[in-house]
C-alpha cells in the first residue's frame, strides 16, 4: 500500500471517529459475512458504528486524534465499535452480540483514556447505565425531601384545621 493511500485511510479513520473517547474493540474475523452484515445493520439502527481497521493505521489515526490506551488491544483482527448512549450501553450491546454470535470476541476497549480488558467490558455490561444512575440519584435526593414535606404537612394541617374550627366558632 502506498504512503498516499495509507495517509488517506488514516485521515478517513480520524474523520469517522471524530471526538469519540469510548470504544469497544472486537474480533469479528471468524464471523461469516451474512451474520456480520446483519450484526452491523442492527448496530446502526441503535446509533452504533463498527469499523474494521488495519491495526497499524488505526494506531496512527488514534495518535493523531490524541486518543491513547488502545495499543495493547489493537493486535490481530480488530473492529472498532463506538456510539450509543454511553460506554455502559455500548458494552451491554456488544456483550449481548458476543453471546449471540459465538465467533465474535470482545478484545477490550477504551473509555475516557482508560484502557479496558475484555473482562472490564463484560463487567461494564452488567452495571447501571447513565439514565439509570441519574434516576437513582434523583430518587435519593427527592426521598428525604418528600419525607420532610410529609412530616411538616401532617402537624401543619392539624394546626390549620384547629385554627379554622376556632375561627368558625367565633363567627357563630
Amino acid at each position: 500500500m502506498s504512503k498516499l493511500v495509507k495517509e488517506m485511510i488514516i485521515s478517513e479513520i480520524e474523520s469517522r471517529i471524530g471526538e469519540v473517547q469510548d470504544f469497544v474493540i472486537v474480533d469479528s474475523a471468524k464471523v461469516d459475512a451474512i451474520t456480520e452484515n446483519g450484526f452491523r445493520i442492527k448496530l446502526l439502527e441503535k446509533g452504533i458504528t463498527a469499523l474494521t481497521v488495519k491495526n497499524s493505521l488505526a494506531r496512527r489515526a488514534f495518535a493523531n486524534a490524541g486518543v491513547e490506551g488502545l495499543g495493547d488491544v489493537l493486535k490481530g483482527p480488530s473492529t472498532l465499535v463506538w456510539g450509543g448512549e454511553d460506554i455502559v450501553a455500548l458494552s451491554k450491546e456488544m456483550a449481548k452480540w458476543a453471546s449471540e454470535i459465538k465467533e465474535l470476541a470482545i478484545k477490550g476497549g477504551l473509555t475516557e483514556g482508560t484502557s479496558l480488558t475484555s473482562d472490564d467490558v463484560q463487567k461494564l455490561s452488567k452495571s447501571s447505565g447513565r439514565t439509570e444512575l441519574i434516576g437513582e440519584i434523583v430518587s435519593r435526593i427527592l426521598g428525604p425531601g418528600a419525607q420532610l414535606a410529609g412530616a411538616l404537612l401532617g402537624p401543619a394541617s392539624t394546626v390549620a384545621g384547629q385554627i379554622k374550627t376556632i375561627a368558625e366558632g367565633d363567627e357563630s
